[in-house]
């Protein structure tokens, strides 16, 4: 579903073609209860999405997608997204230290 604009935090077009959606509510939800280290780090979000290291498709399902975006000495943030009828929300976001195996989309 759709956020209305004013649920939306923000949007980020990926280097696949399709557009990332990331509404308040959800990441309120990912910053204070799932990954609190990413709390304030939007734009590291909105970078690892529009410009990305690297994308990988997840192994256990071919609609998730992970964007690595190197954010220091051996770490990366990491957003998960689901794509779906032309169009992209986030699932998740952490930081990490290693890059999930799936495999590489992007760049080929």
């Amino acid at each position: 579903m759709a956020e209305t604009p004013q649920d939306l935090l923000f949007e980020a077009d990926t280097p696949l073609g399709f557009r990332v959606h990331v509404g308040r509510a959800h990441w309120e939800f990912l910053t204070t209860i799932k990954h609190p280290a990413m709390a304030g780090r939007e734009g590291d979000v909105q970078t690892a999405l529009s410009n990305p290291d690297e994308i990988r498709r997840s192994r256990n399902d071919a609609d998730v997608l992970l964007f690595y975006k190197v954010a220091g000495i051996r770490r990366w943030v990491c957003a998960v997204c689901r794509r779906r009828n032309g169009d992209g929300f986030l699932i998740t976001v952490y930081p990490t230290d290693a890059i999930k195996e799936g495999d590489r989309i992007w760049p080929e």
